[in-house]
């Protein structure tokens, strides 16, 4: 006869334990807040600076929005239009790498983008 004490352990299913790691992914995601704030390149900021542009508050949130939005459909690098200026900026960490004014705009061309954020 055993006299040794079996201990059951209760059987984790994959998806049970799928289950778990999102639970514990979406309380992590939203105790930092879920959404990156904008990061501004030393470049972008000399460009900006040099040509006076200037971007209200909405507008940046409204730039964070769609570039959340951007990042899931798999951009990584945008530019992004609005009524003041133009911007190239990576999605993935949302980091503006440069700026221009919107007249400087007609005779450029754009490369090594894959998505572009119009915001009126």
């Amino acid at each position: 006869m055993d006299h040794r004490i079996h201990a059951l352990h209760p059987t984790i299913l994959p998806n049970q334990q799928n289950n778990k790691k999102k639970n514990v992914e979406t309380s992590f995601k939203e105790i930092l807040g879920q959404q990156q704030p904008i990061q501004i390149s030393k470049h972008a900021e000399q460009r900006m600076a040099s040509r006076n542009i200037e971007i209200t508050i909405d507008k940046w949130y409204e730039m964070e929005s769609k570039l959340e939005e951007a990042s899931k459909k798999g951009v990584r690098d945008s530019l992004v239009i609005t009524d003041e200026a133009a911007f190239i900026v990576n999605a993935k960490n949302k980091t503006v790498i440069t700026a221009m004014e919107k007249s400087e705009m007609k005779s450029k061309i754009f490369t090594n983008i894959n998505g572009t954020i119009l915001i009126d």
